[in-house]
């Protein structure tokens, strides 16, 4: 049998408080009305971190999850890749690192690898090349936790495509020759000319926070070239997704026709439909994901698991899951879930 890469299952942490669309409606004054929100932008509800969620401890509380689900034991986990945002408890510390010493992986090592939303798709790719290619790689943890939606400003008009942004943790653990869950072809790529249209526009050295700025800079994840970036991605991002999808499709010997199942992240309500309708998907081979809001890259990890505990992906199942990310980057990974050469 060729060498193969599986998942053996996952984690996920989900804090305590929620946002309504009416509370979000509310914070926009008067530029979404609450049934816009459910409606068009398609969030019901979203999470919203307290003071103790930080990115880095989120991250670490899914991977005990992730542990307590599979059985793994913490020193039998040689790698670490870490997803978690830049926006953490401390700057420039490692939370791959941090996660470590939490779960108690002290035979592993770990690194912090950042695509934005893409980044489960990313490391998963690189999982599966690092365990395929190293005789000494045998389990690779892959977590982080996510709260950019601290940094929006519901009152800036270009942003509602970010009012849907939740917070939470997630894990996944990958293994060498599971034979089950096995995650086959991936493709990724990027268009560098967006790299600045989107992000934290005040705190780095380029503009750094001071006293005459520090009201505004808590709230200053913004489109900082709204008009380039919409026009680009009108112009593309559908395209790139099905490029990535058919790619990875192709790198699995499979065709469209073979999906069972689309794991996609949160996105308005009518891209979500379209994308369905354009493979030939109804709703029950996708999951919207309108009670979470969109947790960043967690959300391919959260969406196949619901899946996995809905039956909606079983033994044999086809899945497809797609991110993208601002940068701008799209992916897309396909798993064959249950046993492998069945």
């Amino acid at each position: 049998m060729q060498p193969n890469v599986g998942i053996v299952g996952f984690g996920i942490y989900l804090p305590e408080t929620t946002m309504s669309a009416k509370e979000i409606a509310q914070e926009t004054q008067g530029i979404w009305s609450e049934e816009a929100v459910v409606n068009k932008l398609g969030i019901k509800k979203k999470y919203i971190a307290s003071p103790a969620d930080g990115t880095q401890e989120m991250g670490a509380l899914a991977a005990l999850d992730a542990l307590k689900n599979t059985g793994i034991d913490p020193l039998d986990i040689d790698v670490i890749l870490c997803f978690g945002e830049e926006w953490k408890e401390y700057p420039m510390t490692t939370s791959a690192l941090y996660i470590q010493d939490r779960i108690g992986a002290t035979n592993a090592w770990g690194i912090d690898v950042q695509n934005r939303c893409c980044t489960t798709i990313t490391t998963m790719k690189m999982a599966k090349d690092m365990l395929i290619a190293d005789p000494d790689v045998n389990t690779i943890l892959i977590a982080g936790g996510y709260r950019n939606g601290d940094f929006v400003d519901y009152t800036d008009k270009n942003m509602s495509m970010m009012y849907n942004l939740s917070a939470g943790g997630g894990a996944i653990i990958l293994k060498k020759n599971y034979n089950q869950n096995v995650l086959l072809g991936s493709h990724i790529m990027s268009d560098g000319s967006l790299s600045r249209t989107a992000g934290v526009e005040i705190g780095g050295i380029a503009n750094p926070i001071t006293e005459s700025n520090l009201g505004e800079a808590y709230r200053s994840l913004r489109l900082m070239d709204a008009g380039k970036m919409k026009d680009r991605l009108n112009a593309v991002s559908m395209d790139n997704w099905y490029h990535c999808i058919d790619s990875s499709l192709r790198k699995s010997n499979l065709k469209r026709k073979d999906i069972d199942y689309l794991n996609i992240l949160h996105i308005k309500r009518s891209g979500h439909m379209s994308m369905l309708n354009e493979l030939n998907l109804d709703e029950n081979q996708s999951i919207y994901l309108e009670d979470y809001g969109h947790l960043g890259q967690i959300d391919q990890i959260l969406g196949l698991k619901l899946a996995v505990e809905s039956g909606q992906v079983k033994d044999g199942s086809i899945v497809c899951s797609i991110a993208a990310g601002i940068g701008y980057v799209w992916a897309a990974d396909i798993v064959k879930w249950g046993p492998y050469g069945e």
